[in-house]
């Protein structure tokens, strides 16, 4: 049985200055919002975290962003965020661009107890300097090394009191591996059931991976509303 907070504030009380989060989501699909929303509460500052992007200006990852409490961000895209553009041109935030595969097999072989790996993603571009390169089969690759975090934080559709966890469609996104990879992950869940209740073979995250739930209801907005005229 895994330990179900009651409140958000106390679900994140240990995420401390100076710590590496993982947050599961793309663009606004997917993300712990209540769980970020607590860290904008604590202030909880100089945080490195490791996200497919930041969110945008007024929600998500964008709140922290906009507190200045990210010191370092890891990601792979950050086209929807204004906040973002202007603290990386004034050199107020130090960021870390990775091919969208890349970043996720780095998230995977973190959570795989995998050091590094090789890929050809990258090979020529700005993303190779500074790293190791090799030949295999006459193809050139790059090393690149797996992440971990301190804490992982994710949202799941219905979860068990175990800490089994099913995510919605593509709400699941980088979900399973970023709770895969965090030394302490953090579900914030819709729907929690007694142990037994979920279908074994329909658990994406099973519960060996999560440290602890709260249940939150989503108010899921919208990254960028497009209508037919």
């Amino acid at each position: 049985m895994k330990q179900v907070h009651t409140s958000f504030i106390e679900a994140v009380k240990d995420i401390h200055d100076g710590s590496t989060i993982m947050v599961g989501g793309f663009g606004l699909c997917g993300i712990p919002e209540h769980l970020i929303l607590a860290l904008v509460e604590t202030g909880v500052k100089d945080l490195t975290v490791i996200s497919n992007n930041c969110g945008v200006d007024d929600w998500g990852l964008g709140l922290l962003l906009k507190n200045k409490q990210i010191k370092k961000m890891i990601g792979s895209y950050v086209g929807e965020n204004k906040e973002f553009e202007r603290q990386v041109l004034s050199g107020e935030i130090e960021v870390e661009l990775l091919p969208q595969g890349t970043l996720a097999e780095k998230i995977r072989a973190g959570g795989a107890g995998i050091p590094a790996f090789y890929t050809p993603a990258g090979v020529g571009t700005p993303v190779e300097m500074g790293k190791e390169t090799r030949v295999f089969n006459g193809k050139e690759y790059l090393l690149e090394e797996a992440l971990v975090a301190d804490f992982s934080l994710v949202r799941a559709w219905k979860a068990d009191h175990m800490g089994n966890l099913i995510y919605n469609k593509t709400a699941r996104n980088f979900s399973p591996m970023i709770a895969a990879a965090g030394k302490v992950t953090i579900a914030e869940v819709e729907e929690l059931y007694e142990t037994g209740a979920l279908d074994p073979n329909m658990i994406h995250t099973p519960s060996v991976y999560v440290q602890s739930l709260i249940i939150g209801k989503q108010e899921k907005r919208i990254e960028r509303l497009t209508v037919q005229q």
